[in-house]
């Protein structure tokens, strides 16, 4: 089970997310519409991100610059174009809008199996 995080300003489109992975056994950590209150969940940590690009408070793009240094996985989800993407971020999992169940669990990174402890 992965702790993922949401960020979304349609609460539409951000049900539907929690739902989709939610579906799949994985915990959501909270679903935010502002880059402020996602950034307030670094601290809490978590597993994997769905950033849509354009929020309430602006872009994403500083969230996801962050999520690269501190090498967490995300993904955009986002009806923005690949090509609007700053060059840095090009490379990362991009789901179009709208989208269909199976995109999102595609960027779903696998999960690592849990660390043996012995005694």
């Amino acid at each position: 089970m992965m702790r993922i995080l949401i960020l979304e300003d349609d609460p539409f489109i951000a049900l539907d997310l929690e739902a989709i992975v939610e579906g799949q056994g994985h915990e959501v950590v909270g679903t935010f519409d502002s880059l402020a209150d996602a950034r307030a969940e670094l601290a809490r940590g978590f597993d994997f991100a769905l950033l849509d690009i354009d929020v309430v408070d602006g872009k994403s793009f500083d969230l996801a610059m962050t999520l690269l240094e501190r090498r967490i996985p995300f993904a955009f989800v986002s009806a923005s174009r690949p090509s609007e993407l700053p060059a840095r971020l090009r490379d990362v999992r991009f789901v179009p809008k709208p989208f269909e169940e199976a995109a999102i669990l595609r960027t779903l990174p696998p999960e690592r199996p849990p660390v043996r402890q012995w005694a």
